[in-house]
């Protein structure tokens, strides 16, 4: 799944991402940790992995999106 990146606070390493819808999603270390991820950027567009169910999803992983 693909959102953008909102906030992000490079001393916790978690931050929100902004789901196509406008819908807030945030994140923690784990899955900032798991993407490979150094630095991230607000607007940046990221690829975002969740488990749980659609109206309160847990971002596991976030990473770049690349083409």
């Amino acid at each position: 799944m693909q959102a953008t990146a909102y906030t992000y606070d490079p001393d916790t390493r978690s931050g929100q991402v902004l789901l196509d819808d406008g819908t807030p999603v945030p994140f923690d270390a784990a899955a900032f940790d798991a993407g490979g991820l150094r630095l991230l950027r607000p607007g940046q567009r990221v690829r975002i992995e969740t488990e749980g169910d659609s109206g309160a999803p847990r971002i596991t992983l976030v990473t770049l999106q690349t083409l």
